[in-house]
């Protein structure tokens, strides 16, 4: 019988979320750019952005821990009992997409001042949901592919 030791928890380094946010931008640019993804999010419901954002989460556990069988959720290190790289990668994947649209204009391009500011923040939060969709799967690619 063979006695296992246990792992000790893989050192997240900044280094991990730099690569989370080359990966995150690259598939997020050209999503916030487009005015269908704009349009989608206006005729979206508020449970299909909900539906949307839980989507990413999936995406993004599956990718990291379920996808790169070299890694093992319960032995990363953690904040409040969640993964710390799990964290990074939700932050990069919404940050990258938001950051992006606020910065390059898009709510006020796709969608000018035909609604009211909470129209305009709840279609922005929907397009940026479906953006993250893309932004994560970018994000968790790099991830996995530098961090070996």
């Amino acid at each position: 019988m063979k006695i296992r030791r246990p792992r000790r928890p893989r050192q997240f380094r900044l280094a991990d979320t730099a690569q989370q946010i080359v990966g995150g931008f690259l598939l997020a640019g050209p999503f916030v750019v487009t005015e269908e993804v704009w349009d989608l999010a206006g005729n979206m419901n508020v449970l299909q952005g909900i539906g949307t954002v839980v989507l990413v989460f999936g995406i993004g556990y599956a990718a990291l821990y379920k996808a790169d069988t070299s890694r093992d959720a319960d032995v990363e290190q953690e904040v409040g009992g969640v993964p710390l790289r799990f964290i990074s990668l939700m932050g990069v994947s919404f940050g990258s997409v938001t950051l992006l649209a606020l910065l390059l204009g898009a709510p006020e391009t796709f969608l000018g001042s035909d609604k009211s500011a909470t129209g305009i923040l709840l279609t922005t939060f929907k397009a940026v949901s479906v953006g993250s969709v893309f932004s994560v799967v970018g994000a968790a690619t790099a991830d996995s592919i530098f961090s070996k």
